[in-house]
């Protein structure tokens, strides 16, 4: 199964100054979403097995936009999150079949390597719903400085019969981060 794609939207968030402290260098979010058909909405279907190669083919090529925004090698990315909104002809289980069994996979291979969970959230939501998405050190989720989220909304969507699948990449903590790891 291929994703029908209606858009793509690209989200830098690149953070200069914090609470009159100079960011240097600044850290920066890029955030890649798309709006996609959702072909089981309106229905009942069992077996979501095809939705999983749906979720590798749009977080393999949302992953790679977010990476390439940064304009960074893949191996500079340090933390990264994931987040789907299925319109309200669909059902939340529809995001999950996206966003778990093999959504990984790419997204590792496009920030080259990744040896903790990509952490995910899931809803339910009509056209300018948002989405906020946590994110964590791709490489020890234990990270306390890594610990963030981001977050987009795409006025438009999800309309009824579709699914806003969205990556988030970061080459940087939070700004100022001194928790500790």
């Amino acid at each position: 199964m291929q994703p029908q794609i209606r858009k793509i939207v690209i989200q830098i968030d690149e953070i200069h100054r914090e609470i009159g402290k100079t960011i240097d260098p600044p850290t920066r979010k890029a955030t890649a979403a798309a709006v996609i058909a959702n072909p089981y909405a309106g229905q009942y279907v069992e077996n979501l097995e095809p939705m999983y190669d749906l979720g590798a083919e749009i977080g393999g090529l949302l992953a790679r936009r977010a990476v390439a925004a940064l304009g960074v090698e893949p191996s500079q990315i340090q933390s990264y999150g994931k987040g789907a909104i299925v319109g309200l002809n669909g059902e939340i289980e529809h995001a999950a079949a996206i966003l778990h069994p093999r959504f990984g996979k790419p997204v590792r291979e496009a920030v080259e390597k990744g040896d903790d969970i990509i952490p995910s959230t899931k809803k339910m939501g009509g056209r300018g719903s948002v989405i906020v998405m946590p994110l964590t050190n791709k490489d020890n989720i234990w990270s306390f400085d890594h610990m963030d989220a981001s977050e987009i909304t795409i006025p438009d969507a999800p309309g009824p019969d579709e699914i806003l699948v969205a990556v988030v990449v970061a080459d940087s903590g939070r700004p100022l981060a001194r928790v500790g790891t």
